[in-house]
């Protein structure tokens, strides 16, 4: 095995790594548990995730990436490493070239930040792409094309909406709303509404059974266990899926609102292509139900949400390094 072609989808949420070949070979929450007295990693991953909010003192569960951009480096790096070693394994002669994609937002700063740290856990070149470009390439949108493509893609740290034409973005924006607000949203309404505290972890759980962001004719139920604020002891009460919607209502209309605006300053030959193609909606964040139709319904333009919304940033990823990595091979022919 000489040279790997990696693509990484450095996640708020999650890490997900394609090679090539082989497509997506891991998956894995992008939290690490540390020991505090030692400054010694525990675990990194699955393993962590199910330590937040169970740890004792000394030990943390923490995100080093915060809405899309590196909080703490130096855990990224050993992240990135950690998780380049577990995909390609430690027997490749030859360093991997690896292509990172980042929220369309960030300043140069946070764009070095990612680079350095990728370089640092051993790539042999380093290539950052922007998440809606990669998004729309995995959502099998073929971008370098002269017409519009508008692209939702929303995570877990971070909502980038972008109009894609000939290869690029024309019109970008990035909102620090998505996955990670709707659990918010909903700890606080626990909290407000039924005096129930929760964890974000149960608040997640509750947001993918019965979350929904646009009324249902059928309402879905399901029971929660948490902490009763008044009486201090465990308690168990059922939610329903229009409570929800009540929730998120706050966070999925500010995400509207960012869609509304790209359009806005979108160009009118290209606003008549969106019109026809309609609004593809990638990442995490899109598989909340209901999220389709109050696009639809707020912006009259048809809106559907791509094949794998999870995987599609990642394998575009993949996929515009093995397109980079054909194009040097074709120069030196």
């Amino acid at each position: 095995m000489l040279g790997t072609d990696i693509g990484i989808d450095l996640g708020t949420a999650s890490i997900l790594v394609y090679i090539k070949g082989k497509g997506v070979v891991l998956k894995e929450p992008s939290v690490v548990a540390f020991d505090r007295d030692t400054n010694k990693i525990k675990a990194i991953g699955e393993e962590a995730r199910l330590m937040i909010g169970r740890t004792p003192g000394n030990i943390v569960a923490v995100r080093p990436l915060r809405q899309g951009v590196i909080s703490d480096y130096t855990v990224t790096e050993k992240m990135i490493k950690h998780f380049i070693h577990k995909a390609i394994g430690k027997r490749t002669f030859k360093k991997p070239r690896i292509a990172v994609c980042v929220p369309s937002g960030v300043t140069e700063v946070e764009k070095k930040a990612v680079e350095d740290a990728t370089w640092q856990a051993g790539a042999r070149s380093v290539d950052i792409i922007e998440e809606p470009i990669a998004a729309a390439i995995g959502a099998g949108i073929d971008i370098a094309k002269p017409c519009g493509n508008m692209i939702v893609d929303i995570g877990g740290g971070t909502t980038d909406i972008a109009v894609i034409s000939l290869g690029s973005a024309v019109v970008s924006t990035s909102i620090k709303i998505a996955g990670d607000d709707f659990d918010e949203a909903i700890v606080r309404f626990m909290r407000k509404k039924h005096n129930l505290l929760i964890g974000e972890r149960t608040a997640e759980e509750i947001k993918i059974q019965i979350g929904c962001a646009y009324p249902r004719q059928e309402t879905e139920t399901m029971d929660v266990r948490g902490r009763n604020l008044v009486t201090g002891l465990p308690k168990t009460i059922t939610v329903t899926s229009e409570e929800t919607e009540e929730a998120l209502r706050e966070a999925t209309s500010q995400i509207v609102e960012a869609v509304h605006s790209v359009l806005e300053k979108t160009p009118p030959e290209l606003s008549a292509d969106l019109s026809e193609r309609g609004i593809v909606l990638t990442g995490g964040g899109a598989l909340l139900k209901g999220l389709e139709e109050l696009i639809e319904s707020k912006t009259g333009i048809n809106t559907m949400t791509a094949e794998d919304p999870m995987t599609a940033v990642a394998i575009g990823t993949g996929r515009y390094i093995e397109c980079l990595s054909e194009a040097v091979s074709d120069k030196r022919l």
